[in-house]
């Protein structure tokens, strides 16, 4: 994770939200986006989200 190209406000993503999407799929990273200089969300490609989701569903059964 490179935090300088991995943390971005919500403008930025209003603005390049085409350009963000493809960030994430193409290097696998997640985006930290926030709102007022506190981070509020993260911006997850959706193979990564589903290898999180299927991760936590195996814990869960161990």
């Amino acid at each position: 994770m490179n935090l300088k190209e991995d943390i971005r406000p919500i403008s930025y993503i209003k603005t390049h939200a085409a350009d963000m999407l493809k960030y994430i799929n193409d290097n696998k990273n997640p985006i930290i986006v926030t709102q007022n200089g506190e981070a509020r969300g993260v911006l997850l490609d959706v193979e990564s989200y589903q290898n999180m989701i299927n991760a936590l569903s195996l814990m869960k059964l161990i």
